[in-house]
C-alpha cells in the first residue's frame, strides 16, 4: 500500500518549469516593446523593429527561465532562442525575396512571354519575351553538364577507390582551389583562349566556363556520398572474386546514385544563374539561336542584366527583367524539387 502512494505521489525533483506556451507569449511581448520602442524612438524601419524584438526576445527568455526555472535550465533556453533567432534572420530575407520577385514578376509573366523572344523590340517598348533566353541557358547550362558531370563523378571514383599518395593529394588540393575560384576568372580564362584562336562569343564558350565552375561540386558532393557507402559491401563483392572495377560499377555506384545525381542536380542550379562568364563569353542575342556552336547567344541570367541595365527602375524593361528572375527562381527550384525527389526514390531500402 505504502509503495503504491508513494509511486502516484508527485516528485519533488522536479522544479518549476514555464507552459509550454512561454516562448510565444515572450515573443509577442517583445515584439510589442519593440514596435513601442521603435516608434518612440523615430525608427520607422521594420527591420530595426525586427532586430530589437530578436534581442529582446533572447534576454526575456533568459531572465524569465532562470528566475522561474533556474540557472541550468535558463541557458538552455538562451541556446533554444538563439537559435530560433539565427533561423528567423535567414529565412525572413528568402521569404521577402521570393514575396518581392512573385510581386513584381507576375506582372508580364504569361505564354507569350514565355514563348517569345524579343526580336526587334526595344527595351524601352512592351511586349517580347525570354524563349531566346530560356533556350538559350537550357543549351549551355545541359552541354556544362554533359561535360562536368562524368569528369567530376570520375574524379571522385579516383580519389575515394584508387587515390593515394601526392597525385590524389594534389588533386584535392586543386578541387578544393577550384571549389571558390570566382566565376569570372572561369570566364576570363575560356576568353583567353579564344583569343588565342581569334573566335568569336558563341554559346558553347560559356558552357566550358559554367562546367569549370562545375566540376569541383560534382567532385565534392560524389566524393562524399562514395565515403558513405559501407566498406562491408565493398569486401564482400571482393570475396567473391569480383574484380574492384567491377565492385565499382555494380555495388558502389549504384548505391550512391541517389546522393551523386542530387549533386549533380544542386551544381546545375549552382551554375544556373551565373552571369559573368555569359556576359564575357556568350554577349547574348535578342534573336532566337539554336546553335550553341556558332553565334552569340541568350541567357536568362545575362537577359535579366541586360533588361534591369536598360529599364532605369521602371518600365517595360524593368518588368521583364522581374518576369525573367521569377522564371530563373522556378527552374532552380524545379531542380532541387527533382533532386530531392530522385535522392527519396534512390535511397537505399532496408529491410525490417
Amino acid at each position: 500500500m505504502s509503495t503504491a502512494l508513494a509511486e502516484n505521489r508527485p516528485s519533488t525533483l522536479q522544479g518549476a518549469r514555464l507552459p509550454k506556451w512561454s516562448p510565444y507569449a515572450i515573443a509577442g511581448g517583445s515584439l510589442a516593446v519593440a514596435i513601442g520602442i521603435g516608434l518612440a524612438a523615430g525608427l520607422h524601419s521594420r527591420v530595426q523593429w525586427g532586430l530589437i524584438a530578436a534581442i529582446l526576445f533572447v534576454v526575456g527568455s533568459y531572465v524569465i527561465a532562470s528566475r522561474v526555472e533556474g540557472t541550468r535550465q535558463a541557458k538552455d533556453r538562451l541556446a533554444t532562442s538563439l537559435v530560433w533567432v539565427a533561423f528567423l534572420l535567414a529565412v525572413v530575407p528568402l521569404v521577402s525575396l521570393v514575396w518581392v520577385t512573385v510581386a513584381r514578376g507576375v506582372k508580364v509573366l504569361d505564354v507569350y512571354f514565355l514563348t517569345h523572344s524579343m526580336g526587334v523590340v526595344a527595351d524601352t517598348e512592351p511586349g517580347g519575351g525570354i524563349y531566346a533566353a530560356i533556350l538559350g541557358s537550357l543549351e549551355q547550362v545541359a552541354l556544362a553538364t554533359v561535360i562536368a558531370a562524368p569528369i567530376g563523378v570520375l574524379t571522385a571514383v579516383y580519389l575515394v577507390e584508387y587515390g593515394r599518395g601526392n597525385l590524389s593529394r594534389a588533386i584535392t588540393f586543386f578541387v578544393d582551389v577550384m571549389t571558390g575560384i570566382p566565376s569570372i576568372v572561369a570566364g576570363l580564362f575560356i576568353l583567353s583562349l579564344m583569343l588565342q584562336f581569334d573566335m568569336q562569343p558563341f554559346g558553347f564558350a560559356g558552357s566550358l566556363a559554367l562546367a569549370i565552375l562545375m566540376m569541383p561540386v560534382v567532385v565534392r558532393s560524389t566524393e562524399e556520398m562514395l565515403k558513405l557507402v559501407p566498406n562491408e559491401l565493398r569486401e564482400a563483392s571482393l570475396a567473391l572474386g569480383v574484380p574492384k572495377w567491377r565492385t565499382i560499377l555494380k555495388v558502389v555506384l549504384p548505391t550512391s546514385l541517389g546522393g551523386i545525381i542530387t549533386g549533380v542536380m544542386l551544381a546545375v542550379a549552382r551554375i544556373a544563374g551565373e552571369t559573368a562568364p555569359v556576359l564575357l563569353l556568350v554577349w547574348g542575342n535578342p534573336f532566337i539561336n539554336a546553335n550553341p556552336f556558332e553565334g552569340a547567344q541568350a541567357s536568362l541570367p545575362l537577359y535579366i542584366y541586360q533588361q534591369y541595365a536598360n529599364s532605369a527602375g521602371s518600365g517595360a524593361a524593368y518588368d521583364r527583367a522581374w518576369a525573367a528572375s521569377l522564371t530563373l527562381i522556378a527552374f532552380v527550384m524545379i531542380l532541387n524539387l527533382v533532386a530531392r525527389g530522385i535522392a527519396r526514390w534512390k535511397a537505399p531500402k532496408t529491410g525490417r
